[in-house]
């Protein structure tokens, strides 16, 4: 009974926030005493299971009901409740990228780019950025590590990692949930989750989730423009290019005003997930998991709207669509030895395949005829697979001793290959070629492999040093890589679905055929002292690495380092009712691997990695939870950062940059000394909620979440307002029902300002123009509970 309670007490979030998961549990047998105290959370980020508050590292911790509380569905959803953590939304790619106390790389959606920010599900690392993408459902819980992880969790945590823990089957009793909900914009959503114990050492658990909503973009009627006025336009354009294009009117259809619209969700997944425990020593889960992915991209839409259009439109001649799946295969294996000694096997599978098309100029000039004014990009992913697996084996001592440590083996490995196009044309989409290119990768594979160890040693009862070394070696290539473009007018039109762009007399222009290794030794230097049973404070010294890479051409990048410098505080006061969690840190980054689309002096288009001198981060979290009385519920997370950007001189298609002096780059800007993007120098998120108990025995619930930033760039070009997210706040209000009964009802606002709040933005074709935030969304979700 008590697991069927919890799962739907009142909880907040961020990590100080998520401390306020046990309290309503805690509030249960506080009520007869009448006191009210903070449950201990219990976390993973050391590989060990661990409470919170002696819990050496900066973490925050989101359990099941906190996503469900938050309406969380994918990563994007966990950033704002997290100290230091943004995420960018990408329509080409229909990806997200994540970056954590200001470090993270907007370009990391490709089969090319890694992220800073490793994302783990069950231990297992997801090697491409589309699984940040995926629905979040049946959780356990989402542990946010901040600062390098590579001593235990190993490849690409450069500046962090994302811990994700799915629900796993339990032996004791069959109980599940089930909701259902609807919305504005269409919006209808179910979930459930059910565990069947089918012997006394074997359970199933299966668990779905399904999120519908329409676009929130609208089509804009196609452009009025009289026949003279484009015939003259059209007269000037062949004038000024040595052309003689036949006249032809604009045509109406070419621009789509109906169908599915851009920023749309139709996403499902189903896991089932088993649980063998043969004997006291031995476990086993096993979990097999489905995504699919039906919606839509997400529209570059224009900061400041042509007059007497909707913000939220766009003037479309490609229609979307995104179609992807991916399947999962996770299993974790573990087995005590004896009292002392335990292992720990991980093995993980995963294959996805995607196709995309995209309108990458959303209409941000009008054509002023079908040949002129207008600069019209598709961008079309024709097919893109991933597949890729590891393995990992861990052997640690049991329980607390004067030397606690683990020792572990690592191997991944990924083969990728995708086929990316980029169709460029004058006017409208009836106007010639200014350049199209086809990206055919067949065979893109990365191994990683690597050996880790760490140990704490506890000099008396209050007194840990804790050292670690990881030893990584990355191997990377290309096989039979090419880009294929073509530059001028009159190539014979775009490349179609199935056809080869040198079917058409296009050229190859890159070759990409290459391979690099590279290997790197990081490590952890921690001391932390216990001053009181309720006081720890640490202090630690670590370091994170990303491999190097091939990029078009065949080139090589270097890898990037990152050491970090960090102090923290943890306190449980007033009798366990406020923790205060404190983090200082300091953050050198060198060879920062900064990635962009470029085009090159002959005019052909590559996705171009430089390595920047690297950057400088430091910065202030605090994390606060409290409960002053049995119904009330209060937690507030702040967060300082100042960030500053080395030598690099960087180019990118998505800006309109001045001409380039560093040879092989057409446009270019010395970002020198910027500030790096998705850095807000002031963050902070409070959550407060109070329980009013009604005379049946039902409690209602009201809850208000408030987000305030200062503001911060979108780039590392700085390049004024259309450049930056401004200030701004977001308010999310919701009120529940919970009768005494199986079930509950909650009502709920989200973005209560309806504020547009930018993820990026880009002025290649004139007007700056942004991803956005979901506008104000509303809706109720019945949940029931068995």
């Amino acid at each position: 009974m008590l697991r069927k309670k919890l799962y739907f007490c009142a909880h907040a979030t961020t990590a100080a926030m998520a401390l306020l998961t046990g309290m309503n549990a805690a509030a249960q047998t506080a009520e007869t005493s009448g006191q009210a105290g903070i449950q201990e959370i219990l976390v993973t980020a050391t590989k060990r299971t661990t409470t919170l508050q002696s819990t050496p590292v900066a973490v925050s911790v989101l359990n099941g009901a906190d996503l469900d509380l938050n309406h969380v569905q994918t990563i994007q959803d966990v950033t704002r409740l997290v100290p230091s953590f943004q995420a960018t939304a990408q329509g080409d790619h229909g990806v997200i990228t994540m970056t954590l106390r200001g470090i993270g790389n907007d370009s990391a959606k490709t089969e090319y780019a890694d992220p800073e920010v490793a994302l783990y599900v069950d231990g297992i690392y997801t090697a491409r950025p589309e699984g940040a993408s995926s629905l979040l459902f049946d959780m356990q819980s989402v542990e946010v590590l901040r600062g390098p992880q590579g001593t235990l969790w190993g490849r690409n945590a450069t500046v962090g990692a994302v811990n994700m823990q799915t629900a796993k089957p339990t032996l004791d009793d069959v109980y599940g949930n089930l909701e259902a909900g609807v919305g504005g914009y269409g919006r209808v959503g179910t979930r459930g989750a059910i565990n069947v114990p089918l012997t006394d050492k074997l359970a199933v658990r299966l668990s779905f989730a399904r999120e519908k909503h329409d676009g929130y973009v609208d089509y804009q009627a196609p452009p009025t423009i009289p026949l003279a006025q484009q015939q003259a336009a059209l007269a000037a354009y062949n004038r000024a290019n040595g052309t003689n294009l036949a006249f032809q009117p604009l045509d109406a259809n070419r621009y789509v005003q109906s169908g599915d619209k851009y920023n749309a969700q139709d996403q499902s997944a189903v896991r089932l997930s088993a649980l063998w425990k043969p004997t006291d020593r031995l476990t086993w889960n096993v979990n097999f998991e489905y995504f699919q992915d039906r919606g839509t991209p997400n529209m570059n839409l224009l900061q400041t709207p042509r007059p007497g259009t909707s913000e939220w439109s766009a003037l479309i001649n490609i229609a979307p669509f995104l179609h992807r799946d991916v399947y999962s295969l996770r299993s974790r294996f573990d087995y005590d030895i004896n009292d002392y000694l335990s292992v720990t096997y991980i093995a993980g599978y995963s294959w996805f395949k995607g196709r995309a098309n995209f309108d990458q100029d959303g209409g941000a000039t009008l054509p002023t005829s079908f040949a002129s004014g207008g600069n019209e990009q598709e961008d079309r992913t024709n097919l893109a697979k991933y597949y890729s697996y590891s393995h990992e084996v861990e052997l640690k001592s049991n329980g607390k001793h004067d030397l606690d440590w683990i020792l572990g083996a690592y191997y991944g490995h990924e083969d990728n290959s995708i086929r990316f196009d980029i169709n460029i044309l004058n006017g409208s989409t009836q106007g010639p070629v200014n350049w199209g290119g086809e990206f055919l990768q067949p065979k893109e594979t990365v191994t990683s492999k690597a050996v880790f160890g760490q140990a704490t040693y506890h000099l008396t009862d209050k007194l840990h040093l804790t050292g670690g070394l990881r030893y990584t070696k990355d191997e990377r290539g290309n096989e039979g890589g090419v880009g294929i473009g073509f530059c001028g007018a009159g190539c014979g039109g775009p490349v179609a679905v199935n056809q080869d762009a040198r079917s058409l007399g296009w050229t190859v222009f890159s070759n990409n055929t290459g391979s690099g290794s590279w290997n790197k030794m990081t490590y952890l230097a921690r001391v932390s002292y216990d001053f009181t049973p309720d006081v720890m404070g640490y202090a630690s010294v670590s370091t994170g690495y990303k491999s190097g890479g091939v990029q078009d051409g065949g080139f090589l990048y270097n890898p990037e380092t990152l050491t970090n410098y960090e102090a923290g505080l943890k306190l449980r006061l007033l009798g366990g009712r406020l923790t205060v969690n404190n983090a200082f840190f300091y953050e050198d980054l060198k060879n920062f691997q900064f990635s962009a689309p470029v085009t090159n002096p002959d005019g052909t288009h590559v996705l171009r990695t430089n390595n920047a001198d690297g950057a400088t981060v430091y910065g202030f979290e605090s994390e606060i939870a409290a409960r002053p009385t049995v119904d009330d519920l209060l937690g507030l997370s702040l967060s300082f950062q100042h960030t500053k950007l080395d030598h690099l001189i960087a180019g990118s298609n998505d800006y309109s940059l001045p001409p380039c002096a560093v040879p092989g780059i057409s446009t270019c800007l010395d970002v020198t000394g910027h500030k790096l993007p998705h850095a807000p120098s002031f963050a902070a998120q409070l959550i407060y909620e109070h329980s009013f108990h009604l005379f049946n025995g039902a409690t209602v619930i009201p809850r208000v979440s408030f987000h305030y930033e200062t503001a911060s760039w979108l780039s590392v070009f700085n390049l004024g307002d259309g450049d930056k997210q401004n200030s701004y706040t977001r308010t999310d209000l919701s009120v529940r029902y919970e009768s005494n009964k199986p079930w509950s009802v909650e009502l709920f606002v989200q973005n209560v300002e309806d504020d547009r709040i930018k993820t990026n933005a880009q002025n290649s074709f004139g007007a700056f123009q942004s991803v956005y935030l979901p506008p104000r969304t509303f809706g109720a979700n019945f949940r029931y509970r068995f």
